[in-house]
């Protein structure tokens, strides 16, 4: 962002259009986003914008930006620590019919399985 306004300053200074220091510094604290509102309260409040050169807001702003991404990295490992693995249980009764089921799929695989092998052995692999 910095770059991007640092160009868009140098072509208005190219067309003698001038800002003083706390003219860009303002401007800079007007565009930031919404999020980072409170630290735009807090540059204001703590320093006099008057006399806040352009580098120190870039500096405090890289600062902040910084440990916005270490807390977001952080809260992501956390969530991938928490992350458990529950498995649903039903009531079931044991019938003859689910171990029939059972029986009957395991017989199909095998089958299938065997004329896979087949198959393999004629193609010679």
């Amino acid at each position: 962002m910095f770059s991007r306004f640092t160009n868009i300053i140098n072509a208005l200074q190219a067309l003698d259009k001038t800002y003083s220091n706390s003219e860009m510094v303002r401007k800079i604290l007007r565009c930031l986003p919404r999020s980072w509102m409170p630290k735009v309260t807090a540059i204001e409040e703590a320093k006099n914008l008057n006399v806040l050169a352009l580098e120190d807001l870039l500096g405090s702003l890289m600062t902040h930006e910084l440990s916005m991404q270490k807390k977001d990295d952080d809260e992501e490992k956390d969530k991938k620590k928490k992350k458990i693995v529950a498995l649903k249980s039903s009531p079931t009764e044991d019938t003859n019919d689910d171990d029939d089921d059972d029986d009957d799929e395991l017989a199909f695989i095998t089958r299938r399985f065997k004329k896979f092998l087949a198959s393999k052995k004629k193609f010679g692999g």
